[in-house]
């Protein structure tokens, strides 16, 4: 799921696909535990509201940014820490996201705060609609681990048991 041109081609979904990307982490039972199974699996969820671009994140989505848990994050603090590549893809999509009412499942690198690594996290987003008008973004964010067949566009499952 690496940046692939043209993005929208290799990277979009419409929204009646949305249950597809997200059924792995409704289907699975530890998961359904709540925020902290998500965690521990390093997984997130997230939402922006498009009227103010404000964020609300679970606590693995801290993790993943190395963040402290329940701070606010201003979006921009958030994008900064993308690698540039990345961010611009993302950005890219998520225009494209807003504008044609797509979901979209794109592999970015990060650089969390609290590290110097750079990590690799399967973004997954959909929009919001209200009236007709998209309001906001959610899905989900998740660690690959460097190298795996995850990162490397092999498989698009969400989930390492190992």
């Amino acid at each position: 799921m690496r940046p692939t041109e043209p993005l929208p081609l290799y990277h979009s979904w419409p929204l009646y696909d949305l249950h597809v990307h997200l059924s792995p982490v409704a289907l699975d039972s530890y998961c359904a535990q709540g925020d902290l199974a998500l965690a521990e699996r390093g997984i997130g969820l997230w939402h922006c509201d498009l009227k103010d671009d404000r964020l609300s994140w679970t606590s693995g989505v801290y993790d993943l940014f190395g963040l402290e848990q329940g701070m606010t994050v201003p979006r921009l603090l958030a994008v900064s820490l993308y690698a540039p590549d990345s961010r611009e893809a993302m950005e890219r999509l998520r225009t494209y996201a807003i504008c044609y009412r797509r979901g979209f499942t794109l592999d970015v690198d990060i650089r969390p705060l609290d590290s110097a690594d750079e990590r690799t996290m399967r973004l997954v987003a959909a929009p919001i609609l209200h009236d007709d008008q998209v309001v906001g973004l959610h899905g989900i964010k998740q660690i690959l681990p460097r190298g795996s067949a995850f990162s490397e566009r092999r498989h698009p499952t969400l989930f390492d048991r190992s």
